[in-house]
C-alpha cells in the first residue's frame, strides 16, 4: 500500500512540470507582443512631427501601457517557475527577490492597477469621445482595481506577519525545551 502512495505522490509532483506548457506559451506570447510594440512605436515614430502634444502624450502612454502588461507577463513567468515548478540553477534571478504567491498576487494586482490608472489617464485625455457615464463606470472599475490591490496587500501583510509570529513562537517553544 505504501508504494502505491508513493507512486501517486510521484505523479502528483512531476505534474508541477506541466505548468512549464503555459510559462513557454507566455514566453511565445510576449515575443508575439513585442513585435504589436514595435508597430506600434514606428507607427509613432513616423508621426511625432505632426501630432499634437496630447496625441504625443496618448502615443506614449499606450506605449507604457505595454511595457507594463510586458512586465506582468515576465514576472508571471519567472516567479511562476520559481514558485511552482522548479528554482533557477544559476541564481539570475536574484534582482526579482524572493516573491511567492502571496507576493505575486500583490504584484500582479499593483500593476493591473497602474494599467488602469494609464487607461483611464488615455480617457481623460480623450474626454470628448466618452459620456460621462462611460466615463463614471471606467472609474469606478478602476477604483475597483485600487481597491482589490490595497485587498491584497493587506491580506498578504496579516498572513507574513502572523507567519514570522508563528516562527517566533516556535523558537520560544524550542528555547524552552531545551532548558
Amino acid at each position: 500500500m505504501k508504494s502505491i502512495e508513493r507512486l501517486v505522490e510521484s505523479i502528483i509532483l512531476a505534474s508541477r512540470w506541466l505548468l512549464v506548457v503555459f510559462y513557454l506559451g507566455l514566453a511565445l506570447a510576449l515575443a508575439i507582443y513585442a513585435f504589436s510594440f514595435g508597430k506600434k512605436l514606428l507607427e509613432f515614430i513616423s508621426k511625432v512631427m505632426v501630432l499634437e502634444d496630447t496625441d504625443t502624450i496618448l502615443k506614449m502612454l499606450g506605449l507604457i501601457d505595454a511595457a507594463l502588461v510586458a512586465s506582468l507577463v515576465v514576472m508571471v513567468i519567472i516567479s511562476g517557475y520559481e514558485n511552482f515548478v522548479s528554482r533557477f540553477d544559476n541564481g539570475e534571478v536574484h534582482w526579482l527577490g524572493k516573491i511567492d504567491a502571496g507576493s505575486l498576487k500583490v504584484k500582479v494586482a499593483s500593476t493591473i492597477v497602474a494599467i488602469s490608472s494609464i487607461h483611464l489617464l488615455q480617457v481623460f485625455l480623450n474626454s470628448a469621445q466618452y459620456t460621462s457615464e462611460q466615463i463614471m463606470w471606467l472609474t469606478i472599475m478602476h477604483m475597483a482595481f485600487v481597491a482589490s490591490a490595497i485587498f491584497l496587500a493587506f491580506i498578504d501583510k496579516v498572513m507574513k506577519g502572523s507567519h514570522v509570529e508563528d516562527e517566533g513562537q516556535d523558537h520560544e517553544e524550542r528555547k524552552q525545551d531545551r532548558a
